[in-house]
């Protein structure tokens, strides 16, 4: 639920920050700034929550904690590709992929009762999952919507 609260108020945010010197709304800028902002929050969740993280990741991956601070690090790169005119559209496909790799992830931490803020199995369970599949989507279409298509 943060996440989205972050998506949409940063693009409430800028689209009229951006409407002030460019005199016209950009709502794909805009749509890309909520995303990088929303990707910087999420991407601070792998730093402070690592081993609830941890937690979400299944039993046969090895490494655990360094691929939670490694897809971090990925996320901060794709916020940031995702500003620069160049990167845009790889860093919005890469971005759609990381996130269709990481739903197993939630399912695994759902099914598994996983609270990653506190590193406990007493989590929402599959509750979570009636929120977080559908959000999941609403990323990818808004990434594909102010990224790639064009």
């Amino acid at each position: 639920m943060k996440p989205l609260i972050v998506l949409i108020l940063s693009f409430a945010i800028s689209i009229f920050v951006i409407k002030i010197p460019r005199k016209k709304y950009d709502v794909a800028l805009s749509a890309r700034i909520a995303m990088s902002i929303m990707l910087l929050f999420t991407a601070i969740g792998h730093f402070a929550f690592t081993k609830g993280m941890s937690m979400m990741i299944p039993e046969f991956i090895p490494l655990k904690e360094s691929v939670v601070y490694l897809t971090g690090i990925f996320e901060i790169l794709l916020a940031l590709g995702l500003l620069i005119p160049k990167f845009q559209t790889i860093s919005g496909w890469a971005l759609i992929v990381f996130l269709l790799l990481m739903l197993p992830a939630n399912i695994y931490a759902s099914m598994h009762n996983v609270n990653y803020q506190k590193g406990t199995f007493d989590g929402n369970g599959l509750i979570y999952l009636w929120f977080r599949i559908p959000l999941q989507f609403l990323f990818i279409v808004w990434i594909f919507i102010s990224a790639i298509k064009k």
